[in-house]
């Protein structure tokens, strides 16, 4: 099937959500995408990129690239996210136990889980010296 396509590329800093965030609603509201999807992909987006900021550079510059495809019947969304930062599968990491209270858990990997949750499909891969995650969700 046809896509479109959109990318930005931009600093890895958290500040740069919000940069993020308008980026993909304005392709999710382009594509007509429902506000319950609107939401989860949202949070997800959120998610992925504040670990892309937080921890692929080690405290070092570096960059994201964000890339948006959309059937051109608006039945799809992927968003990959792209950066050269340590080589991390946030996939490999085992999922929390949210059946212990907040206080006995660990912390981390709540987010990659709701991720996971939320979306239809969630791939990583290394390839070229760079960590790609790809989520996909029908809109």
């Amino acid at each position: 099937m046809a896509t479109n396509s959109k990318e930005i590329k931009i600093p890895a800093k958290v500040e740069q959500l919000s940069t993020v965030q308008s980026f993909i609603e304005e392709i999710l509201d382009a594509a007509g995408a429902s506000m319950k999807a609107s939401m989860q992909i949202s949070l997800a987006v959120e998610e992925v990129f504040v670990n892309i900021a937080s921890y692929a550079y080690g405290g070092k510059d570096g960059d994201a690239t964000i890339k948006v495809e959309t059937d051109t019947d608006h039945s799809q969304v992927r968003i990959t996210f792209i950066d050269s930062g340590v080589p991390f599968d946030p996939l490999k990491k085992e999922d929390p136990d949210v059946t212990l209270s907040a206080s006995e858990r660990d912390v981390g990997g709540l987010g990659i889980f709701l991720t996971k949750k939320t979306m239809d499909d969630v791939k990583y891969v290394n390839q070229d010296g760079k960590n790609i995650l790809t989520i996909s969700k029908i809109i």
